[in-house]
Formats: C-alpha cells, structure tokens, sequence
C-alpha cells in the first residue's frame, strides 16, 4: 500500500508532465491516465480494474452500465486544426467516448461524450480517416455534449466581496 493518496499521485504527476513539457517540448505519456482520473471524478464513473478490456470504465447514475472509454489531448487554451484524437477501435465494445481536454499544466478544461451511434453515422469506409477510427478535436466537440467545464476562477479586482457597499453613482 502507497503512502500517498491516488489525489496526490495525480496532481504530482500533473506539476511534472507540465514541467517536463516546458523543459524539453514533448509529453510524458501520462495524460491518458490523468484523464482517467478526472473523468471517473467529475462524471461519476467506476474506473475498470482490468486493463485489458476495450473501455476505461464503466457509468453510474445516468449513466449506469455503459462502457466508456476516455481519450484526452492537451491543447492549451485553444483548439487548433491539427489537433485529433487517438485511432478508436471500432470492432471494440464500448458505449460512449469522453474526452477529457486538458490545458498546458494537464489541469481539465472540458469533457465532451459522444455516443457510438454518432461515431458510427460519420463512420465512412471510402475516407482513410474515419476508416481508420481517426477524428479531430473540432469535429468530436461539435458532435458531442458537452458534459463538464471548468469553473473559472473569479476575478478578485472585478468581483465584489459579499457584504461590500458599492458606490453606484
């Protein structure tokens, strides 16, 4: 058993992935599981415990049973045409995909969930893309749902603070 807690865990590997980024301009491969983390936290699903299925994990409450696998891109703070996701694997069984995208410190900025149904209907076998399960950042959020965003931190010199008198003259 670990001294630290998985918490812990992540947010060291967050600080290091970004670090390293910084330092040397290429990725640590981590973000798949920071992603992993952050779904399962945020969207209330049960992380697989075998590895070796075809999803990452599995819905609860609206979601309940579903198998979803979580795929997720660094983008910094905008989405660029050249950003795609990973290949998904089409033949695997899985519901629902959620990606998880994240900003230059691998902090979540937003999740978008897309259906199998929906990766099916723009499933073409004539475009060497989408043959081969490949689809873009841009495409994926405007298909999906958004399903979490970040809430942005409140500006202290714009935002009153609660019980200050505010001359409005």
């Amino acid at each position: 058993m670990s001294i630290y807690s998985i918490d812990t865990l992540i947010e060291e590997t967050r600080r290091l992935a970004a670090e390293f980024r910084r330092s040397t301009g290429t990725m640590l491969p981590v973000s798949g599981e920071i992603a992993r983390y952050d779904a399962c936290l945020h969207l209330q699903l049960t992380a697989s415990k075998d590895r070796n299925t075809s999803f990452d994990a599995i819905g609860t409450g609206d979601r309940e049973g579903l198998k979803i696998q979580i795929k997720s891109r660094v983008i910094g703070d905008a989405v660029k045409s050249g950003h795609r996701i990973g290949q998904l694997n089409m033949e695997s069984d899985w519901d629902r995909i959620v990606l998880s995208l994240m900003d230059n410190d691998f902090e979540p900025l937003e999740m978008y969930e897309l259906s199998r149904e929906k990766i099916e209907s723009m499933h073409s076998p004539d475009k060497k893309q989408t043959k081969r399960g490949v689809i873009s950042v841009a495409k994926f959020k405007a298909m999906g749902d958004l399903v979490w965003q970040r809430e942005e931190k409140k500006n202290a010199m714009t935002e009153p603070e609660s019980g200050t008198d505010i001359d409005k003259d």
